[in-house]
């Protein structure tokens, strides 16, 4: 039987522990993919119980953008609609970060699932679930250098999608501390002709064929490295360079390495590994299929944690579609054993 609720782990006595709560599926992580899939699954009638540590990537961000029919919206005004939308379906959402999740039964049985999953919480409460869906996504690790970290998402900036509009015409450096930088100045050069590039680190110094390309769209390039990140009344003046010139500008944009937060999968063999589009490492990720399912069966991921290119709107997407794998897969584990059921009856 399953029930909707969520205890400690502590006992009543030393002969009447709590019983622990199992619920179709337990979601790791509370953002956009998170509650996406919360909601395909609610919708479907399982029993589901969201864990969410309450730190959405997005946080430090005053909008987000490019979300179909909510364009423009805090990020936790978004995920404050989530949960109330989610819990109409009787899903539950509860604050907790998660430490460790395990395979109940034995690992060698013939059934790829198990008998599913324990999920303990920092705070020593435990649940099981049939299934797993992670949605931790990622954190954000910045260039180091002083300054920068205390205006991440305010006007220093990563995404053109996310944040170009706002800075159009504007003054732009961008830092290049890896091998984005190009890709970043040539998109943000679309949004205003006021851009610089200024190399941070002399391995990501642009290649003398992109030196080219900045050049043809009028970006200049400064072997300069920066030193701080400056700020008046409250906004981002300017960049003070290694040569002790400060760089007037408005916005700074960096590429961030991106590091999966799935530590807590390490007791079933599962870890974040390099994540490289096109052969180029930009931190690392939750390896997945397409449809969302991990190398361990009953186990899934989606939204950033697996794919750390993922805008708001298509962790979201990704989110739904794992939920509804996670549905169909459960309804396909139901289905046998209701055949083998009505065999042993017949």
């Amino acid at each position: 039987m399953f029930v909707n609720r969520f205890e400690g782990s502590e006992t009543r006595g030393m002969t009447d522990p709590l019983p622990v709560p199992e619920h179709d599926v337990v979601v790791v992580g509370g953002g956009a993919a998170a509650l996406s899939g919360a909601l395909a699954l609610g919708r479907s009638l399982r029993s589901v119980l969201v864990l969410d540590a309450g730190e959405p990537r997005n946080a430090p961000a005053a909008h987000a953008h490019n979300y179909l029919g909510r364009e423009g919206v805090p990020p936790r005004e978004l995920l404050a609609i989530g949960r109330a939308e989610v819990e109409q379906y009787g899903v539950e959402v509860v604050a907790a970060r998660v430490a460790e999740v395990r395979r109940d039964g034995d690992p060698d049985s013939p059934d790829p699932h198990g008998t599913g999953f324990t999920v303990a919480t920092e705070d020593g409460r435990t649940v099981r679930a049939r299934r797993v869906l992670v949605a931790t996504g990622l954190v954000d690790v910045l260039p180091d250098v002083p300054g920068l970290a205390a205006r991440w998402g305010r006007d220093v900036l990563h995404c053109p999608y996310c944040h170009g509009w706002e800075v159009r015409g504007q003054r732009v450096v961008v830092l290049a501390t890896g091998p984005m930088a190009t890709h970043q100045a040539l998109l943000f050069g679309q949004l205003t002709e006021h851009v610089v590039v200024v190399v941070a680190d002399p391995a990501a110094h642009p290649a003398e064929a992109d030196l080219e390309r900045l050049a043809a769209r009028g970006i200049a390039v400064l072997d300069d490295p920066p030193l701080e990140v400056l700020t008046t009344d409250d906004a981002l003046s300017g960049v003070r360079l290694a040569s002790g010139e400060l760089l007037a500008c408005d916005a700074v944009v960096v590429s961030p390495r991106v590091e999966a937060q799935a530590g807590f999968l390490a007791p079933l063999g599962l870890g974040a590994e390099p994540f490289a589009p096109g052969g180029v490492e930009l931190g690392t990720a939750l390896p997945a299929d397409p449809m969302g399912a991990t190398a361990v069966p009953g186990l899934w991921a989606a939204g950033n944690v697996t794919d750390p290119m993922a805008q708001v709107i298509a962790s979201a997407a990704a989110g739904l579609r794992v939920g509804a794998m996670i549905n169909a897969d459960l309804v396909e584990e139901e289905t046998r054993a209701a055949v083998a059921a009505r065999r042993a009856l017949a």
